[in-house]
């Protein structure tokens, strides 16, 4: 069965291939849960539980600390026990956590669940990617993965809106309903994880030798994987332009209305759900995934610029300006999604994809973490200069994944030829 005949959905919803059938069922439940609680987290700690913003803040920052450090351990974990047990523990530990969110009434007691929470997500996420190179077939995993990450946006989607009916009412009975609700659909597809089937050509991967074994570490020491990582994660920081810094810019910079920042949030799901897919299918090989890295800090830097431009424009310009910046931007985001999947798997050595994912899925929690403090210092603070400095960093990353990919691909003891 080809990569496409894959993606073959029945009944126009849900593909017919069986393992990606099943992750679509356990994406689905995952995403409208996390859709579900993201909007009103902050909210219900500092308007119910009665904490501080600030302080709040700050422990969200140290649980986002705690989560990149998690990534490693849990992807060596994964190499040891099996991916799919690992991120099925992951994702119970989450419920767990995200359950006693209820319970809190204290700052500590918030520190402790949230750092939690936090550590226990952002090590499944990494152990994830391990899971899809053990269930997924080689050949169409890219573009499984673009098809899984529409399903996330759709589905955050309607649980946001679902979520919305909890801000409205704005009680703790609402606030913990949500809480639960959020909790079980991490229990659920816990359990589902378990049972998914490993990928037939798995028996065909190269055997894993007493050396390989023993050095189970090595990939925080592959210097040209770990530059392409990083290179990928100065990307990644676009996710946090869109969450964080447009709202930012619009409400503080531009006379832009504030409902344009829905708007834009609207524009970049319905562009993604549209585009993922056909985009991961064009980028499932190194050469075009390179290419597409490449592509992608060029638009992230084009972006930029038309971001900048929004300041000064009349409420109506502005607001064509920043949906055009928008539109240019998802662009970008399809295509280094794409290439970072593409690179992510086939830099790495196929006998560890365990902790190579950990460390690939450390680097982006890493950009996602240091992406509010850096959009905040420069394009808000600074304006066009901001924007410019912006527009230079996506520009030169994405260039620079060329020369590090050639780094990394003169290596001779990978597991897998590139």
């Amino acid at each position: 069965m080809t990569a496409t005949d894959q993606l073959t959905r029945a009944g126009g919803l849900l593909p017919v291939e069986p393992v990606l059938r099943r992750l679509s069922v356990i994406t689905l439940f995952n995403a409208f849960g996390n859709g579900l609680f993201f909007p009103l987290g902050v909210l219900y700690f500092t308007r119910i539980v009665g904490l501080d913003a600030t302080s709040v803040g700050l422990g969200m920052t140290v649980a986002g600390l705690a989560g990149v450090a998690a990534g490693i351990p849990a992807g060596r974990a994964a190499d040891r026990w099996g991916a799919r047990r690992v991120c099925g523990l992951l994702w119970a530990g989450c419920g767990l956590a995200t359950a006693a969110y209820t319970l809190v009434t204290s700052y500590a007691g918030f520190l402790i669940a949230v750092i939690c929470v936090t550590a226990l997500f952002m090590a499944s996420r990494a152990v994830m990617g391990a899971v899809y190179a053990d269930v997924l077939p080689a050949a169409g995993r890219v573009e499984a993965r673009g098809y899984l990450r529409m399903i996330v946006y759709v589905a955050m989607a309607v649980g946001g809106a679902c979520g919305a009916v909890a801000l409205q009412l704005d009680t703790r009975a609402a606030y913990v309903v949500v809480i639960l609700l959020n909790a079980l659909t991490f229990a659920a597809p816990a359990l589902m994880l378990r049972t998914l089937p490993s990928a037939a050509q798995a028996e065909e991967r190269p055997a894993v030798s007493q050396a390989v074994a023993e050095d189970r570490w090595r990939a925080v020491r592959d210097l040209p994987y770990l530059a392409v990582t990083v290179l990928n994660a100065l990307l990644v920081v676009q996710y946090t332009l869109a969450e964080v810094g447009l709202p930012l810019w619009i409400v503080e910079r531009t006379e832009a209305p504030r409902w344009t920042a829905a708007l834009l949030m609207i524009v970049n799901c319905v562009l993604v759900a549209l585009l993922q897919v056909r985009v991961a299918r064009r980028a499932s090989q190194v050469p075009s995934a390179v290419r597409a890295m490449g592509w992608a800090g060029l638009l992230l830097a084009a972006a930029c610029a038309v971001y900048a431009l929004s300041a000064g424009l009349s409420p109506v310009w502005a607001v064509v300006a920043l949906t055009v910046g928008a539109v240019i931007q998802v662009f970008a985001e399809v295509l280094s999604a794409a290439g970072g999947w593409t690179l992510g798997y086939e830099l790495a050595d196929a006998r560890a994809h365990g902790v190579y994912q950990g460390v690939f899925g450390s680097g982006m929690s890493a950009g996602m973490m240091v992406g509010p403090a850096l959009i905040t210092v420069t394009a808000i603070r600074h304006g066009t200069a901001g924007w410019a400095l912006l527009a230079v960093l996506f520009a030169v990353a994405g260039l620079a994944v060329r020369p590090a990919v050639r780094w990394a691909r003169r290596d001779t003891w990978r597991g897998e030829p590139n």
